[in-house]
């Protein structure tokens, strides 16, 4: 039976990412793998909804996110306890927005979809203060984030006592543009991963 991967992208992304593409593209050649690229342009409280509707209709399922998108997932692994790949995770996504957009909320994200102080709240509030089933989540960060300082991820998601596997790289991008690379390693942990 293949496995079930759904990739979140991050904010001011969409279902076309270009790491959502490279993960899906890179999937359709070996059969074993089903990649589900759902558009998360809506408010948090939404995405969260849309996301276990989808995962509650699919056996085998794991996820990687990117970004926001790796918030999201660190909440679903610990509600659902599926394993999940993190690419340059947003730990606190309410602050780092808060900060970019003070004073321009609520601040048009996409064409659908507005975020605004409320949403902000929100995401404080679904936030969980210890990552939840840690040995099944493989975080990628690069030290180069020029959006997020990785520092932040990586003592998130290494509190005792139990610890993710992370994978740092000297410099590097928020967008990581050498994902394409990492996949066989994303994959492999996955497939190991779902079958504990």
């Amino acid at each position: 039976m293949p496995m079930n991967i759904i990739y979140l992208h991050g904010f001011k992304s969409s279902a076309l990412s270009v790491k959502g593409q490279q993960l899906d593209d890179h999937c359709k050649t070996i059969k074993k793998y089903h990649v589900h690229l759902p558009d998360l342009n809506c408010p948090p409280k939404a995405v969260m909804e849309k996301l276990g509707q989808l995962i509650e209709s699919l056996d085998h399922v794991a996820i990687v996110g990117s970004s926001l998108g790796g918030f999201y997932a660190t909440l679903l692994v610990a509600k659902y306890d599926i394993p999940a790949v993190l690419i340059n995770p947003a730990v606190q996504p309410w602050l780092l927005f808060a900060k970019l957009y003070a004073n321009q909320l609520p601040y048009p994200v996409h064409a659908n979809w507005s975020i605004d102080q409320q949403q902000l709240d929100d995401l404080e509030q679904m936030a969980i203060s210890k990552v939840e089933n840690a040995a099944k989540i493989l975080v990628l960060l690069q030290q180069g984030d020029e959006i997020l300082d990785y520092r932040v991820a990586q003592a998130y998601y290494t509190q005792a006592p139990y610890s993710s596997l992370l994978s740092i790289d000297a410099r590097g991008e928020h967008a990581m543009p050498d994902f394409a690379e990492k996949l066989p390693m994303l994959l492999e942990f996955l497939t190991y991963s779902i079958k504990k």
